[in-house]
């Protein structure tokens, strides 16, 4: 696996394989990666002829407060996993080279509409941070094919729409979030966990799967099933930022009639703040029990 930090050098490098019609790969993680991030890279390599990965801590979607200046930076360890997993080129480029003239000067991408609720309510400039890195990474890698994990449910939409209104030549593929043996979903930021807290960080998916067994045993009442829930994940010891019952494709509030429903979370266990979610897929033809 060869790595670079120059994008002329990238663009060069991935030019020539374009020439030869090779489809590219394209996994933009933060580092520090997980088997989430590496699962990601696999279906890279199995569906494309070529993987792109690319490490970059973006300092523009980070809060004042938030945990940029500690958030772990392992490159040689990701270097081995990458390489293991047949990723063919890692992109580590700097802020000065993705945002020049400083972050303030910077051109911003703005999604509307998917960024008003759930962590976009909370984590203020967040995901204008988040659209406008990934629009400068796809322009600069032009892939076929991006890869970004579920786990993060708002991001992949938020994602999907820049990518649908800007009329970007590329496919975005999400893949599924994937968890520790007690269902913790694996998160770079699951080590900042005090002992005290790791176990009882699992009860977040918990609460996710009683709320999802009752939806698809015909509960409707979703605003209940919220404060229900609220209350369930407060006996556990969480301080909830939000837990909102959505449609899959606005993230708008879902109605007894929506069909493809998601139920988001975020909440924080000590410092830690953890983000997850649940689907629920039920068919029109079997309505909702009263």
């Amino acid at each position: 696996m060869q790595t670079s930090t120059d994008i002329g050098e990238l663009r060069g490098i991935l030019d020539r394989f374009r020439r030869q019609g090779a489809t590219i790969g394209f996994v933009p993680t933060m580092g520090n990666l997980h088997a989430g991030h590496i699962s990601l890279i696999e279906q890279s390599v199995k569906q494309c002829d070529f993987t792109v990965a690319s490490i970059f801590v973006n300092p523009l979607q980070f809060a004042a407060g938030e945990d940029f200046d500690t958030y772990p930076r392992t490159l040689a360890d990701d270097q081995i996993k990458l390489a293991e997993a047949g990723c063919d080129l890692l992109f580590t480029p700097t802020a000065e080279q993705l945002y020049p003239r400083g972050l303030e000067a910077h051109t911003k991408v703005i999604v509307p509409e998917v960024t008003r609720h759930h962590c976009g309510a909370h984590r203020a400039g967040h995901f204008d941070g988040v659209s406008t890195v990934v629009s400068i990474l796809l322009n600069i890698v032009q892939p076929t094919v991006a890869f970004f994990g579920e786990k993060d449910f708002q991001q992949v939409a938020v994602i999907r729409k820049l990518v649908a209104d800007l009329l970007l030549p590329v496919k975005i593929v999400s893949g599924a979030t994937m968890r520790e043996a007690d269902g913790l979903a694996m998160s770079s930021r699951n080590q900042y966990l005090s002992a005290e807290h790791r176990p009882m960080a699992a009860g977040l998916y918990q609460t996710l799967q009683h709320i999802a067994g009752r939806i698809s045993a015909g509960e409707k009442n979703f605003l209940q099933l919220q404060t229900e829930g609220l209350a369930e994940l407060a006996q556990k010891g969480f301080r909830t930022e939000y837990l909102n019952i959505v449609r899959a494709d606005t993230l708008e509030v879902a109605s007894e009639r929506d069909g493809d429903i998601v139920v988001l979370v975020a909440a924080r266990l000590g410092q830690t703040r953890l983000i997850d979610n649940i689907r629920i897929t039920r068919s029109h033809d079997k309505p909702f029990q009263g």
